[in-house]
């Protein structure tokens, strides 16, 4: 199973990927991750993604659709791909459409993590991470443990990101807006989109996300 987890930053799409992938065998593709990743593998693809991160210009789609070419014609067992912030415009949509058409793969849901933006506003600026294994915390919903050690790793270092605050996330949020929210027309309109409430307990969230996938 091929899916898409829709939602602006902070909605909490890794957080569900990282699940997904635990639970259900999935691999996440994260455009970042892909790009750095890319980038030290030494591979002909990866020297162009160094060459053009390292002049600091933008990573074009093209190079993007590229590397998930690499994946998907990866043949190790797994249960489907999670494509985490892409698409992100309807040109980059119709670019993954035709290439799980050439590939012969499906894309089988769109799930969008639905989210008021004050609340999301106050959540993301309440978050941390683990500076050892990139586990999510957040004061609100999920403190640090009051040994102050990971529950996942048991490190005892944790960092906040530089633009998690109110004005740097009103601007990721409008560029979001301009940019990613004509998908949910997009999908909407193939038949392919679910919704659930990005801003629920994390259980709740995984609970909306498998009915979803287990239809």
């Amino acid at each position: 199973m091929n899916i898409i987890l829709l939602g602006p930053p902070g909605a909490g799409k890794g957080t569900q990927a990282r699940y997904l992938v635990e639970t259900r065998n999935m691999v996440q593709l994260s455009t970042g991750d892909m790009l750095r990743e890319a980038k030290d593998s030494g591979t002909e693809m990866g020297k162009i993604v160094a060459d053009v991160m390292d002049r600091g210009a933008l990573v074009t789609d093209e190079i993007v659709i590229g590397l998930i070419r690499e994946k998907l014609t990866d043949k190790a067992e797994h249960g489907g791909f999670i494509f985490d912030g892409f698409p992100r415009t309807l040109a980059q949509a119709d670019a993954l459409a035709d290439l799980m058409q050439q590939e012969g793969q499906t894309l089988d849901s769109v799930i969008e993590m639905k989210v008021d933006d004050e609340a999301l506003v106050a959540r993301i600026t309440a978050r941390s991470t683990c500076a050892s294994c990139g586990e999510v915390y957040n004061d609100l919903t999920k403190p640090i443990p009051e040994d102050g050690k990971c529950s996942n790793c048991g490190g005892t270092e944790f960092k906040r990101r530089a633009d998690d605050n109110e004005e740097s996330l009103k601007t990721r949020l409008m560029a979001y807006y301009k940019q990613t929210s004509p998908l949910i027309g997009y999908y909407y309109a193939k038949e392919m989109l679910s919704g659930v409430n990005g801003l629920g307990q994390i259980e709740e969230v995984r609970g909306a996300i498998a009915q979803i996938l287990d239809k």
